[in-house]
């Protein structure tokens, strides 16, 4: 376990376009393996920085859970910061793990994968195209059926996985 405390930046619960600093204190687990339960963990035993009051309690735990943001991009689809409630009714910790080091290697998708980073940072960068579709720990990603893309990682990777 971590203990953390000093401000922070997050966005208000009640208008997400509005950035606020808070003092918090928190208790999150210091594993790596589950990056997106630790986000949501972040916001135990939160106060608001002008008055001790506890009926704030708990708003940055909701506001995680609902930054979950989700991309398509050359045809990989990246979900960021998924729902521990999404991870769990996918199964994801019940999937096969595979990891490599830094490395740069062409691979093709026989059949669709989904996939949970636990930890890494990834450049795929799909067949014809300059452009690379960037994926990292705590993204819930979708590769489909038939494509053949290069895999730059540039930070080791560890991750689930699951073919259908």
């Amino acid at each position: 376990m971590a203990y953390l405390s000093g401000p922070v930046s997050v966005p208000n619960c009640y208008n997400p376009n509005i950035i606020t600093k808070h003092s918090l204190t928190s208790i999150i687990p210091s594993s790596s393996s589950y990056p997106s339960l630790s986000k949501r963990v972040l916001g135990l035993g939160y106060r608001n920085s002008k008055s001790n009051s506890s009926r704030n309690q708990g708003l940055i735990i909701k506001a995680a859970e609902n930054m979950s943001t989700i991309t398509e991009k050359q045809g990989v689809k990246i979900e960021r910061n998924p729902p521990e409630s999404k991870l769990i009714q996918l199964g994801v910790r019940n999937w096969p793990k595979w990891g490599c080091p830094p490395s740069k290697f062409p691979w093709t998708y026989s059949s669709k994968e989904t996939c949970y980073l636990l930890k890494g940072k990834v450049k795929v960068y799909p067949d014809g195209s300059k452009e690379g579709v960037e994926i990292g720990a705590g993204d819930l990603v979708e590769f489909p059926k038939g494509m053949s893309c290069t895999w730059d990682v540039s930070q080791a990777v560890d991750k689930h996985y699951n073919f259908d």
